[in-house]
């Protein structure tokens, strides 16, 4: 688990994965908290992300997280890393947080505690995350934890990204 000071990441484990895709109030049993009825943000990413973790269960540490608000015991989010650091020591972070629980610095913390958690690996050289093409709250966060722009970058699935990175030498703990 991945701490912040309102935030518990918790590595969404197998068991976690089953009950969000039978029903989330599954879920909500399992971890002692709220599930809010708009969460996930983005249901389709997680019968992937099942298959995927199912594979290969070494990346579990470096896969999806369930962001659960301490105070409140609400999932107020999720998000994560997409995958272990590669050979040239890059890891990407993403997330989503519930409209209800949006601009509360909710996001910034978990990308924060995202970046401490990476960078606390000493094979992790670079921290990247992918935006819209568009200044959003994504890129507003992105900035807040000490991203810059890279580029605009063309990706398979969604068309034209902004790519925000960050440098182990850059990096402050949040």
């Amino acid at each position: 688990m991945i701490t912040s000071r309102n935030l518990h990441l918790i590595p969404c484990a197998m068991a976690h994965y089953e009950a969000i895709l039978r029903n989330k109030k599954e879920l909500e049993t399992m971890l002692e908290v709220s599930v809010p009825d708009r969460w996930p943000i983005f249901p389709e990413v997680y019968p992937y992300a099942y298959h995927v973790l199912r594979a290969d269960p070494s990346i579990a540490d470096w896969w999806t997280y369930l962001f659960v608000h301490a105070g409140d015991r609400v999932l107020v989010g999720s998000g994560g890393f997409k995958g272990k650091p590669d050979d040239s020591g890059s890891v990407e972070i993403g997330y989503e947080v519930v409209p209800e629980y949006r601009n509360r610095g909710l996001a910034t913390e978990a990308a924060q505690a995202m970046m401490d958690y990476a960078f606390s690996h000493a094979e992790v050289k670079l921290v990247q995350a992918h935006t819209l093409p568009e200044e959003n709250a994504s890129t507003t966060v992105l900035r807040k934890v000490g991203m810059h722009f890279a580029a605009a970058v063309q990706n398979p699935d969604d068309g034209e990204v902004w790519r925000w990175v960050i440098m182990r030498d850059e990096y402050q703990v949040g």
